[in-house]
């Protein structure tokens, strides 16, 4: 479990993140949300003790970060790609780091190839594309088979399979009871995998909740094409609907799918497309910041 408790931090006189609260549950990926600017990685750095809070305090397991006997078997952290010498070997980087984590070298190979890093693993860092020091840097995060993980922008240089494996990887780590925090611009992907929604704007938390229950409480729309657009306009508008014309469709807000062909079949208008447009993840997210 992963929780922040009122934590502050100042930069003279800028308060760059102001009273956040919220916890991550075990058993669950949180999606860790906020533009650029926000507070979010000045966050998860406070979370991770490599930033010392104005005030608050965040804990892991019950524990600040200090206080835990073995970090790196109880967290692993993605916060930034280049964690490795450029003049070492993947597998060099990772045969180093797994000593800190008292990880065996069956344990460096295992993870090169849960990572794909295989072929590449006898390869100088240095020369490997952001997507490759990515899946290095998710393969160090996993050394020492941490419960919790926390990652910023995880996906960034990974390509469409990349993506996929990532989010397989988290998942099932979440599936085992593990608890997963991250933050990502790729709000489409995030939809896929995240249970929970954390969202900071300005420094202040805006929202915390299931993504189910925050997709339910925002009202889809509509979309209805029928032979006669003006007489659904008309009886839509009479009922009390909003009604605004899309192309050839008629985009409906303020009425269940049930109600507007109830309404269209006592009008005697057939449809040729009734269709429930729910906001994704990415216009939640956008209307939340702003407010």
């Amino acid at each position: 479990m992963i929780e922040s408790l009122g934590l502050t931090k100042h930069y003279g006189r800028i308060r760059a993140v102001d009273a956040v609260s919220f916890t991550v549950h075990p058993g669950r990926v949180t999606g860790f949300l906020g533009l650029n600017g926000s507070g979010k990685t000045t966050t998860l750095r406070m979370l991770l003790g490599l930033s010392r809070p104005t005030a608050g305090e965040a804990r892991i397991n019950n524990r600040r970060f200090r206080e835990l006997r073995h970090p790196v078997r109880e967290v692993g952290a993605v916060l930034d790609q280049g964690i490795s010498h450029p003049g070492q070997s993947g597998r060099a980087h990772l045969t180093a780091q797994a000593i800190l984590a008292g990880a065996g070298r069956a344990r460096v190979d295992a993870l090169l190839d849960h990572v794909g890093l295989t072929a590449a693993a006898d390869q100088r860092s240095g020369n490997y594309s952001l997507g490759m020091r990515q899946r290095l840097a998710v393969a160090t995060a996993l050394l020492g088979d941490p419960a919790t993980l926390i990652l910023d922008e995880p996906a960034n240089g990974l390509d469409p399979e990349g993506v996929v494996w990532l989010r397989r990887l988290l998942r099932e780590h979440a599936d085992r009871g593990g608890t997963v925090l991250i933050s990502s611009h790729l709000l489409a992907e995030l939809a896929h995998l995240v249970d929970d929604v954390v969202v900071i704007a300005k420094g202040r938390i805006t929202c915390a909740a299931p993504l189910a229950a925050l997709s339910a409480s925002v009202a889809g729309r509509l979309r209805i094409r029928s032979r006669d657009q003006r007489r659904l306009w008309q009886v839509f508008e009479g009922s009390g609907a909003r009604v605004t014309r899309s192309g050839e469709a008629l985009e409906v807000e303020g009425l269940t799918p049930e109600a507007a062909g109830e309404i269209a079949f006592q009008a005697r208008v057939p449809l040729h497309e009734l269709t429930v447009e729910t906001p994704d993840l990415e216009q939640i997210f956008l209307g939340l910041a702003a407010r």
